[in-house]
């Protein structure tokens, strides 16, 4: 048995993928939701394991708001690469299962370690 716990948050960055043939090629602007997926087995005598407070925070500590992706990371910013950097970062901290990366609406890219 375990509960699966999301938080999401949104920042807003701009960025370009080097060596890709295309409009996305040129610097651009997102605002980027982060939706990420902490997974628990057992709660405490509240009926909660972790406040959704604190893994809210935790996530945006480590959100680039209103950067140029392209200075802050030595990778290519693409969703890919953003929701691993970021599950990595998390995973120090939190129990985590998965991290999704919304540049838009409609499009996505989730990140999760292979059980």
């Amino acid at each position: 048995m375990s509960w699966i716990l999301k938080v999401s948050d949104r920042f807003q960055a701009a960025h370009f993928l080097k060596e890709y043939k295309g409009k996305c090629e040129k610097i651009h602007g997102h605002t980027f939701q982060v939706e990420i997926e902490v997974e628990v087995r057992e709660l405490d005598k509240t009926g909660i394991v972790i406040d959704f407070i604190e893994i809210k925070k935790k996530l945006s500590e480590i959100l680039p708001d209103h950067t140029l992706l392209n200075e802050v990371y030595e990778f290519n910013p693409s969703a890919e690469n953003l929701a691993r950097q970021f599950f990595f970062e998390l995973k120090k901290q939190l129990p985590l299962k998965k991290v999704t990366v919304w540049e838009s609406e409609d499009a996505s890219a989730t990140y999760s370690e292979d059980n």
